[in-house]
């Protein structure tokens, strides 16, 4: 079963039962995890700037996902809301 602890003020860490840590700021509900603690936190700093829009600008969302072998292929569905912005 997964426990719960407290570290910095606002944030919750998760021990998973697959021994990753999920770092959740309970303001937002926002969470991430990683392979510790201190990794989950880092992962969550960024989920955090993107979530609250202080993350860079990409200029081309594709070529950039694609640069980082992402596979951008568009459904049926059409484009992912965080593109939609982009065309």
């Amino acid at each position: 079963m997964a426990t719960v602890s407290e570290r910095p003020d606002g944030v919750e860490f998760i021990q998973e039962d697959d021994g990753r840590v999920t770092a959740r700021h309970v303001e937002s509900g926002v969470a991430s995890f990683g392979e510790s603690e201190a990794e989950a936190l880092r992962q969550l700093a960024d989920a955090l700037d993107s979530h609250f829009g202080c993350g860079e600008s990409i200029e081309d969302p594709e070529a950039y996902l694609e640069e980082l072998g992402v596979d951008v292929e568009i459904g049926s569905e059409g484009n992912p809301p965080w593109l939609e912005d982009q065309n």
